[in-house]
């Protein structure tokens, strides 16, 4: 099980400003609440599996080449609870 991934997603929009911004956010169920603030010219650029939040998060300033992800937050290196794969896969 620890092997066990949730798929994330970087979405990029421009929106209605003149400025674009990116939100990263877990695909499905569980980044439903994120990709509702996204505009309808909001656009899919990027997916990535990882473990947990500092994997995520670690790939994705790799991705954004924004040098190396750090945190002060040793819970960010835990897996994910096992509950969030089943509610990723519905």
């Amino acid at each position: 099980m620890a092997d066990r991934k949730l798929l994330h997603e970087l979405w990029q929009d421009t929106g209605e400003g003149e400025y674009g911004f990116e939100t990263f956010c877990f695909a499905g169920p569980l980044g439903e609440g994120a990709r509702a603030l996204l505009s309808p010219e909001a656009k899919l650029i990027w997916t990535v599996k990882a473990g947990s939040h500092f994997e995520a998060m670690t790939l994705y300033y790799q991705f954004m080449d924004w040098g190396v992800y750090s945190t002060i937050y040793e819970e960010d290196r835990s897996p994910y609870p096992h509950e969030w794969f089943d509610t990723q896969r519905t």
